[in-house]
């Protein structure tokens, strides 16, 4: 059965949502080609309804669930009809995706929604063929009231930028990427996941879709963002993870790519995790390639070690990748008082150390219950949860998902 989306209640399938300025929102028929052409102006929805008996909604779409929201919010919420409490960290199909193209040295054009599906790539495209692309990874949380929450996406789109730069490519201006981000969002928003349920992760695509032969930037370029509903990335959950240490092969190199967010960084991960998860480790941690005693990051995670109160995390110098999770820890450990040292951390520390934890987009904040160095076993603590970890976690989080005040000002609310 073809899923429809729900935009501020049931969309039929043959109907497609166009956000206009400011916030008025239009049905259009579907085209031929089952593509909505948008501005780059945000989608806009409104939720919020005074509470009232008489507006209660009592309509459920075959392919949702009730939704309980709290306080003035009486609405019910058009969602996806899957088992919200087994969301692991894999892929879900969902109902829309954003496309943007721009031709080499140019501007990125409008972008557009179109039904999710695949999509066609010469065999020739600079990114199959060289390796040209970049993605970034963020979230959305729904908040208790029923409300939907980005977390920082002008960073992402920063990042996105520098990456870009030093990949020879052109990318979205950050107004660019925030707006199809939201309209990404709010198109897919019957899969963002009830409150404490989990989240909805955002995938942009920045890739080398124009045909090239020889070694060359390629002549055309598509920024594309799908969605899938996410819960948590470590089949542990919030429970320790265990890291093996890896001093043979490296995940990057002074002057390469280490510190942008390549495709190809990734795939070479690939062989060392594997070994490490057929051995029963969650992952692996890698060190330098040159001294090869200075940690550098996690496969997909930066690295951060508690001595007291004092918190160490290897410094951003070109190999690793500047995480908006691990920026956004650093200010939050010194906002709860903790001392955080940006430098060199040596393996001596790391096994040395009270308490172990990693960050990132997808795994938020995660403890390290083991570390193992040339055959040798490291725990920490009695359970691999510590306290530092546990309580930096429950700040963060609280603050994702809009159950604290945002004194950071981190947070996005969609309406």
């Amino acid at each position: 059965m073809e899923r429809s989306a729900a935009i501020g209640g049931s969309l039929h399938h043959n109907y497609l949502l166009c956000p206009s300025r400011p916030t008025a929102c239009s049905l259009l028929p579907f085209s031929s080609d089952h593509m909505l052409h948008c501005s780059p102006s945000s989608l806009s929805l409104q939720v919020q309804r005074p509470f009232q008996p008489g507006n209660v909604s009592t309509a459920v779409s075959p392919f949702s669930r009730d939704a309980v929201l709290s306080g003035n919010y009486s609405e019910t919420l058009d969602l996806a009809d899957i088992d919200w409490d087994s969301l692991g960290f894999s892929y879900v199909p969902t109902d829309y995706m954003y496309t943007m193209k721009c031709v080499k040295s140019g501007n990125f054009s409008r972008g557009e929604l179109q039904r999710f599906g695949n999509i066609e790539l010469n065999p020739s495209a600079g990114v199959l063929n060289y390796g040209q692309g970049l993605f970034e990874g963020l979230k959305a949380y729904r908040k208790e009231d029923g409300k939907i929450l980005l977390f920082r996406p002008e960073e992402n789109a920063l990042r996105m930028i520098e990456g870009a730069e030093r990949m020879c490519m052109p990318s979205p201006t950050v107004e660019q990427f925030v707006e199809a981000v939201k309209a990404t969002v709010l198109a897919n928003k019957r899969w963002v996941p009830p409150s404490g349920k989990g989240s909805l992760y955002i995938r942009p695509l920045l890739m080398g879709s124009g045909a090239v032969l020889g070694l060359a930037p390629a002549p055309e370029y598509t920024f594309l963002i799908y969605v899938s509903p996410v819960g948590n990335y470590f089949k542990e959950g919030v429970a320790p993870i265990h890291l093996i240490v890896e001093h043979e092969l490296h995940r990057a190199t002074p002057g390469g790519t280490g510190g942008v967010k390549t495709i190809g960084n990734y795939a070479a991960v690939l062989k060392a995790q594997s070994v490490a998860k057929a051995k029963g480790f969650s992952d692996v941690l890698y060190l330098d390639c040159v001294h090869k005693k200075y940690l550098e990051e996690v496969s997909s995670c930066n690295i951060f070690v508690v001595k007291g109160n004092v918190i160490s995390t290897p410094a951003i110098k070109g190999t690793i990748l500047p995480g908006i999770t691990r920026k956004s820890i650093i200010d939050v450990a010194r906002s709860e008082g903790f001392q955080v040292e940006e430098r060199s951390v040596t393996i001596h520390e790391l096994l040395d150390a009270d308490e172990v934890f990693c960050t990132g987009t997808a795994v938020v904040v995660s403890p390290v219950g083991s570390i193992t160095y040339m055959g040798k076993r490291v725990s920490f603590g009695e359970d691999g949860v510590g306290t530092v970890s546990k309580q930096l976690y429950n700040v963060l989080t609280r603050l994702q998902m809009g159950l604290i005040e945002d004194k950071m000002n981190w947070t996005m609310e969609l309406s």
